[in-house]
């Protein structure tokens, strides 16, 4: 018996040789594809490492833009009413009462008081108080300090301003408007020609401001 193994094993050497190469070179190659299956799940695990770690830098510049947005608003000091009286031009139709109420209701949102003022381009006075109220020459009074003059023309509204209740003698008018827009019945109306007219003016509606 170990005399026919050993002369088959003569008789075909070849193929056993070559199943020994193959299944070195199969093992070779096995061995080579692993080491690279290896290398490529490691560059893959360090690309994601590094855009996971790029990314904030990124976003960096961004969210530190919108803090300092959010921090300067939260600084920021709120807005302020604006100061100083001024005159504004009353509806020039429709029904008087309701245009002032609708201008109480504006000014009231800015912290400010209406009164409503009756004056005439033939008025003297009118204009002279008119004049120092644009040009700011009451703007350091502080009963007037945040007064809206909601302006009317006697010959254009007299018809209405009467319906409303704002009637007088003479001009300029200055009335208090009730809740409803209406006269309140608190006025002061007139003034003195010349250059004294603010002057005698000006101590008049602070005493109205204050009743």
């Amino acid at each position: 018996m170990l005399r026919r193994a050993a002369v088959a094993m003569r008789a075909y050497p070849y193929p056993l040789a070559l199943i020994a190469r193959i299944r070195s070179r199969t093992a070779t190659v096995a061995r080579s594809l692993c080491t690279a299956a290896k290398a490529a799940a490691t560059a893959a695990a360090l690309a994601v490492a590094t855009t996971a770690c790029n990314a904030p830098e990124r976003d960096a510049p961004a969210a530190r833009a919108g803090a300092a947005i959010e921090a300067a608003a939260a600084a920021a000091p709120p807005a302020k009413a604006a100061t100083g009286p001024r005159f504004v031009a009353g509806p020039a139709t429709g029904d008087l009462a309701v245009g002032v109420a609708a201008a109480m209701a504006a000014s009231s949102a800015e912290q400010r008081l209406v009164l409503v003022y009756v004056g005439a381009t033939w008025c003297e006075p009118c204009q002279r108080f008119h004049h120092a109220v644009e040009g700011g020459e009451l703007s350091g009074v502080a009963a007037l300090s945040r007064i809206t003059f909601l302006e009317f023309d006697l010959d254009r509204d007299r018809d209405r301003l009467a319906a409303a209740g704002y009637e007088s003698k003479y001009i300029p008018l200055f009335a208090l408007p009730g809740p409803g827009g209406r006269s309140s019945g608190k006025q002061v109306e007139g003034s003195v020609k010349g250059e004294g007219a603010v002057s005698h003016i000006v101590p008049r509606l602070t005493t109205l401001l204050e009743l």
